[in-house]
């Protein structure tokens, strides 16, 4: 399944996800523990970005592999590592919440993605 997200920041300089059929909370969309550092990299000084999402792989793509799925009462969803970002090592660890299997019907994998220029 590929998906292009758009996320944006608002007048606070959160990072938020755009997906219109989310019936939950707008605070369900927020992008936080690590999700937002990666926003910041990937839009630099812009305040929004697209991305082209897939639980399959796609060329030219970063990956996000899986290696926790939290528990409800720790908030639900799945902590993933981008290994690398750009051809450059990172280590970097973020978390994606339900919203994500909102999005894929399940907690992917692996997730790979990459920009699309707007």
């Amino acid at each position: 399944m590929e998906r292009v997200i758009r996320f944006y920041k608002n007048a606070k300089h959160e990072w938020y996800a755009d997906i219109p059929e989310w019936g939950g909370a707008i605070e369900d969309l927020q992008m936080v523990e690590g999700a937002d550092d990666l926003l910041n990299w990937i839009a630099a000084d812009r305040n929004e970005c697209k991305l082209l999402m897939a639980n399959e792989r796609i060329e030219n793509a970063e990956i996000l592999s899986l290696v926790y799925i939290r528990e409800e009462n720790l908030g639900g969803g799945g902590d993933y590592l981008l290994e690398n970002f750009r051809g450059e090592f990172k280590d970097h660890k973020l978390w994606l919440c339900n919203v994500t299997e909102f999005v894929f019907k399940q907690l992917p994998e692996r997730i790979y993605f990459r920009e699309i220029e707007q």
